[in-house]
């Protein structure tokens, strides 16, 4: 039974440059099948952009593919470090009211654990957990 969040996460997270158009950042979400990825600035996390963010912040605004994915993102994260307990990010996720929390390393994002990735460690047999291991529909 995994105990940490490094135990779950996935590693290597598909992350971005801030100054990146966001249709880069639609694009990456297509190809590494998710609907988050991490922001950085100079290689450091500064944010994370979801489908979501696109969507509310870029296309319900009329603004354009070419919109910077700093001018989309959340900036505002709650992130974990690798050895944060399962049951640490329960609470931070629900508290904070977030799916997805980065996983960091001396300011560098290491790995993504997402509400899905728990619901598969506590509950292989639960509704969300069936989801979250279903193959993606590109």
């Amino acid at each position: 039974m995994a105990k940490t969040v490094a135990d779950v996460m996935t590693a290597h997270p598909a992350t971005i440059e801030g100054d990146q158009p966001v249709s880069a950042a639609a694009a990456l979400m297509r190809e590494r099948d998710t609907g988050a990825i991490i922001v950085n600035d100079g290689g450091r996390m500064q944010g994370i952009v979801t489908d979501r963010d696109i969507t509310v912040r870029v296309v319900a605004d009329e603004r354009g593919p070419d919109t910077p994915v700093r001018e989309a993102c959340s900036p505002a994260v709650e992130a974990v470090d690798p050895e944060t307990g399962i049951d640490q990010a329960v609470r931070m996720m629900r508290s904070h009211a977030v799916r997805r929390l980065p996983v960091v390393e001396d300011g560098r994002a290491v790995g993504i654990v997402s509400l899905g990735d728990l619901a598969v460690e506590r509950d292989e047999n639960s509704a969300l957990a069936d989801i979250s291991a279903a193959e993606g529909n590109r």
